[in-house]
């Protein structure tokens, strides 16, 4: 049991040998908790976007972009990189937001609202980076397979160089290595951001106690 736990303990049995505290006090343990929560989040999402910017600028360098390019793929991780980072931004501005109500909330019922918008802010972030990674694979693929698994033949018609079951097994290997990506991507998110996910939603249900 954490010290927020024995003081609201305290303050519902009200015994004579240990302190009183009001309906105030413990608010205000819960809010100031909250707040420093939301704040570690949308500071954490500032080190991930500023650790993946050094990275993307210290690993593409001019052979990588001439890699790219001879994979057919340059456009595409230039148009996907110029969506992602307005859209990642923008989760960092909500997270901002975010952080700004709840330091400013002065009514349990309110903070309980930003608590639960918080959250959902932070799972739709999370499905979002699974989403975009899920998708830049898959267009990377199809562009792979669309420029170097088919033979142009000298009439410039499309032909197959895989048979049917070779077909199979690519798609078989690709699928199983995404879902292990993705798994680990979700992985790495629930520990990153799940600790602060449970307390938030520990410190809702003690308002919702609180109100009871």
């Amino acid at each position: 049991m954490d010290g927020l736990d024995l003081l609201k303990k305290n303050w519902k049995k009200q015994e004579e040998n240990l302190p009183h505290l009001s309906y105030d006090e413990i608010y205000k343990m819960i809010w100031k908790k909250s707040s420093s929560i939301v704040k570690w989040i949308f500071i954490i999402s500032i080190i991930e976007f500023l650790l993946g910017t050094v990275l993307s600028i210290v690993l593409a360098d001019k052979e990588y972009w001439q890699q790219m390019e001879t994979l057919h793929l340059k456009e595409f991780m230039i148009f996907a990189e110029a969506i992602s980072y307005p859209i990642t931004l923008y989760f960092i501005y909500c997270f901002y937001k975010n952080y700004r109500k709840i330091s400013s909330t002065d009514s349990a019922s309110k903070l309980m609202k930003d608590i639960l918008r918080t959250r959902k802010t932070v799972k739709y972030y999370i499905a979002y980076v699974l989403i975009s990674i899920a998708i830049i694979t898959m267009v990377s693929v199809y562009i792979l397979i669309h420029f170097h698994v088919l033979e142009i033949d000298v009439d410039e018609t499309s032909k197959y160089v895989f048979d049917t079951v070779d077909w199979i097994k690519m798609i078989a290997i690709l699928t199983i290595a995404l879902i292990l990506l993705l798994g680990s991507i979700w992985l790495f998110y629930r520990l990153l951001y799940g600790i602060l996910l449970r307390r938030l939603n520990r410190n809702y249900k003690e308002l919702k106690n609180l109100d009871v």
